[in-house]
């Protein structure tokens, strides 16, 4: 194929498309969106209605049967997630990977308004969020205090931090965690009631008629107008004791005289610490497209001047930082792609003696890569572990190219041609062959971005980087390396010594290769049998290797989670939480650590141990993962499973191993088939830790109240 001369005749032509490549890569290098991995579109569309007061039982009959029921005829849906609790109905939707999320929330909103009229009155109206995505956010920051309660520390941030967080650009979500939002909290006292007559109803009827906002609007005169205010809602303790609940024969009951009243927080049935000492936690959540290193980076150049600003005993602290772990991730593939690349040309130059030669696969090989970079940012990529991952591992490939292009002309060379003639001709000899070697290798690899479900969103960036970090390198083979071949090597007799040597040393292996060839096929029958026994071995090798989707990464963090009974209270909650927090202490590698009391529900606890990077401890995550199991596995109080962060985003979090049993049973039999699956898979030995979801150990209580509201039987 004569199209090569074109390069060779016009050398600035070959020189103007490579630098175009090396352009237009180190532009799309800038512009390429910094990720850990690929985007994965996991949907978790979230229905969540309130009905207070009402018993489980009540919610599901009412409330999760007839809104699951609709929301499961909306398209998408992978699976249904529903629970039914004490005054509340929790539906989570997950979503086909990468379904549309737009889409997911508009059908599962008109299904749940199709069923807002079935719903009882007395119920709030469903409320529906939904996540896509990571859900664990990219940073976590910590504001703790000894002196401050709970609620001011809310206070505090909901005025001043969390606008200035929000505002960081690349910041969607500066979430509060573990908030205690003031409220005026009013303590019934049942015996009070009784004996003065007042219900319940009296109470909650006289709040609603005292405590309203009113708009009255605008005075006007000739020359003037006015805006007018009313108070109309009650803001101290003072005001909500002094309120009028019963008048009855000139006598006033007043809520105070039944009741205690304080300002405190909406919610005391979860809290969260940090190190033990009381915390709210903000939750950063980065903007899609945002680079999180960059996010991270002005969060943390942020936090001096909150610090500043901070109440006298108020502290803030980051307690996970993802970008860290990214940062550090994304380093060491670079620090090996240089390593690689470098490894590569100190071969080549070992390989063909002379460092001349070597210069042409030492420039074609980092502008296949560069030049890959813009076909990434054509197709949406981003520069994450797995395209890095692809470009390691097309050095090797497209270093191939360059190689053959030197060796051939080096071969013309010897021969006794010029170098432009040897150029000329091992360019010619090779343009067919090169097309074949790179159209064979982008036909190996681009079909794995073609594949389905989890592996094959992760690895279509991993496939097309890789496919097309060889594409550009056959450019270049057809381009740039013929024309440096032409003026970079050495005419023929002009040879180094330490050339020279090399070919010398290559002459006499390729010798000793030809006696060594010889031999073996003399001795067939040998050989034929260990190739039978090699073969044979790959089959029971394959059977009794592990298999997992992704080995266990050490990310300097564990996660567990802690299931107390049914019955338990904040209280029971913080009492064995400590004793969690001194076993944590009591390992080598505690750093820090966080506790969400009674966060999704009041009996569960979750929390992670932080240790040090991987180059400051002695044991790896894997090693200590056992040692914390055992010492949590040691408090009675609670059923605590110790986990580590997903590997790959989208592959699940938690436990390793869940599944659901369904039947058309009974709760109670269903209950007691698990109770069984349970003690035989534990008898088993090969399980540390089960648990169920559904527990039945809440006792149960029928209250039967007289109309008097004189006696309550129990």
């Amino acid at each position: 194929m004569k199209f090569t001369d074109l390069f060779l005749r016009r050398p600035v032509l070959a020189s103007v498309i490579s630098l175009l490549i090396l352009l237009v890569g180190l532009r799309a290098i800038f512009s390429l969106e910094v990720r850990q991995y690929p985007e994965t579109r996991n949907t978790v569309v979230t229905v969540t209605t309130t009905y207070p007061g009402a018993s489980s039982e009540l919610v599901k009959g009412f409330i999760t049967t007839p809104l699951q029921q609709a929301i499961a005829e909306a398209n998408g849906i992978d699976y249904l997630f529903a629970r039914s609790t004490q005054g509340q109905s929790t539906i989570e939707a997950h979503m086909e990977l990468n379904y549309d999320p737009n889409a997911a929330v508009a059908e599962i909103q008109a299904k749940v308004a199709s069923q807002r009229n079935v719903l009882p009155d007395e119920s709030d109206d469903p409320v529906i969020d939904s996540t896509t995505g990571e859900t664990t956010a990219l940073m976590y920051l910590a504001f703790y205090s000894e002196d401050m309660l709970p609620s001011q520390i809310t206070d505090y941030l909901l005025r001043v931090v969390q606008p200035q967080l929000q505002a960081v650009p690349g910041v969607a979500k500066a979430e509060l965690i573990g908030n205690k939002t003031f409220a005026m909290r009013i303590w019934l006292d049942p015996r009070r009631m009784v004996a003065l007559g007042v219900t319940a109803s009296d109470v909650r009827d006289v709040l609603r008629a005292n405590n309203y906002l009113a708009g009255v609007g605008q005075a006007k005169g000739a020359y003037t107008a006015m805006n007018l205010t009313a108070t109309t809602d009650l803001a101290s303790e003072e005001d909500f004791n002094k309120l009028v609940v019963r008048s009855a024969d000139g006598t006033l009951v007043r809520l105070s005289d039944i009741s205690s009243v304080e300002l405190g927080a909406e919610d005391y049935d979860s809290t969260s610490w940090y190190k033990g000492k009381p915390a709210i936690f903000v939750g950063i959540k980065q903007a899609p497209g945002a680079n999180p290193l960059g996010v991270a980076k002005r969060v943390r150049e942020l936090m001096p001047e909150i610090r500043k600003q901070l109440p006298e005993g108020l502290d803030a602290h980051i307690p996970y930082d993802a970008s860290v772990f990214i940062e550090d991730s994304i380093d060491e593939v670079f620090k090996t792609l240089i390593e690689a690349v470098a490894i590569v040309l100190l071969v080549v130059y070992l390989s063909l003696g002379s460092a001349r030669a070597a210069v042409v696969p030492a420039i074609a090989v980092p502008l296949s890569l560069v030049g890959s970079a813009f076909l990434m940012l054509l197709m949406g990529f981003s520069i994450n572990l797995l395209t890095l991952l692809a470009m390691v591992l097309a050095i090797g490939l497209v270093v191939d190219d360059a190689i053959i292009v030197v060796e051939n002309v080096h071969r013309h060379i010897e021969m006794g041609k010029s170098r432009f003639d040897a150029a000329l001709t091992g360019a010619r000899e090779l343009a067919l062959p090169i097309i074949a070697m790179t159209t064979t290798l982008v036909a190996v690899y681009a079909p794995i971005g073609f594949m389905g479900g989890l592996v094959g969103t992760l690895f279509t960036e991993f496939a097309f980087t890789l496919a097309g970090a060889v594409l550009i390198s056959g450019i270049v083979a057809l381009t740039l390396s013929p024309m440096l071949s032409s003026r970079a090597l050495k005419p023929h007799g002009q040879q180094g010594r330490f050339e020279q040597w090399v070919e010398h040393w290559f002459e006499r292996l390729a010798r000793s290769y030809q006696r060594l060839l010889h031999a073996t096929l003399n001795s067939l029958p040998v050989i034929l049998l260990f190739a039978t026994v090699v073969l044979v071995s790959i089959f029971f090798m394959f059977i009794t290797s592990k298999n997992e989707l992704a080995p266990v990464e050490d990310q300097s963090i564990l996660f567990f989670q802690a299931t107390a009974p049914q019955t338990a209270t904040i209280e029971y909650n913080e009492a064995y939480t400590r004793q969690i927090v001194s076993a944590f202490e009591s390992v080598p590698e505690y750093h820090e650590s966080f506790f969400l009391l009674g966060r999704g529900e009041p009996t569960t606890t979750f929390g992670g141990f932080k240790m040090e990077p991987p180059s400051k401890r002695p044991r790896s995550q894997m090693e200590v993962q056992p040692e914390i199991q055992a010492k949590l596995q040691g408090i009675a109080g609670f059923q605590t499973a110790v986990f580590p962060r997903p590997s790959l985003p989208g592959s699940g979090g938690g436990l390793p191993v869940q599944f659901v049993i369904t039947t058309d049973a009974s709760y109670e039999e269903l209950d007691e088939l698990a109770d069984q699956l349970i003690g035989r898979a534990m008898g088993s030995g090969l399980f540390t830790f089960l648990m169920k979801e559904l527990q039945y150990s809440r006792p149960r209580t029928t209250l039967v109240i007289d109309r008097d509201l004189s006696l309550i039987h129990i």
